[in-house]
């Protein structure tokens, strides 16, 4: 049977890379935008920070809006700020009843990406707790790699699990505990 926790604890691991990585920037690094947009390390978390607090607020109501977000600035120039929500936003999760398969399957309604002119009651679609759980840590990724990029741009090299799908870190675990075959084995597969 699957873990119900898995979820809630592949988001929160993804916040603490979050966390770890703003406390090891200084401000004017956490805060500086990537040529040639606007977004930088600070905005890439949070944009995930605005993501998460719309799941934990919406969870409760079974109407999930990730485009009703605050955009709070602060937490893009101020790793302090962000540190402190995401280590909130970890709390929150851990909080909220999700150990069960029941509630992984629970219906909420989602709104992202509507158009400008939706009214407050359009473009709600269906999904599950779970389902948002696992984009939430698909959309981590994807900023994290994003934010790699950057730190590679201002010639910082980031730990090598920012921006790598848990899955993918599982089977580089897997690989270095196995047994080294040689390079004539692997070719044969």
């Amino acid at each position: 049977m699957a873990d119900p926790d898995h979820w809630v604890r592949a988001l929160c691991a993804t916040l603490e890379q979050g966390i770890e990585l703003a406390s090891s920037l200084d401000p004017e690094t956490f805060a500086r935008a990537i040529p040639p947009g606007k977004s930088g390390v600070g905005s890439h978390l949070r944009h995930l920070a605005d993501f998460v607090r719309a799941f934990t607020g919406g969870v409760r109501t079974g109407r999930i809006d990730y485009d009703a977000r605050r955009r709070d600035q602060r937490l893009e120039r101020e790793p302090a700020q962000a540190v402190q929500l995401l280590r909130e936003l970890q709390a929150e999760l851990e909080a909220l009843d999700l150990s069960s398969a029941h509630a992984l399957g629970q219906a909420v309604l989602v709104r992202t990406e509507a158009p400008p002119d939706a009214g407050p009651d359009e473009h709600w679609f269906g999904s599950t707790v779970g389902r948002e759980l696992a984009a939430l840590v698909s959309h981590s990724v994807h900023h994290y790699a994003l934010v790699a990029l950057a730190l590679r741009q201002f010639g910082l090299e980031p730990p090598p699990e920012i921006g790598v799908a848990p899955s993918t870190l599982a089977h580089w675990r897997a690989r270095s505990l196995a047994p080294s075959r040689p390079v004539s084995e692997l070719t044969r597969a």
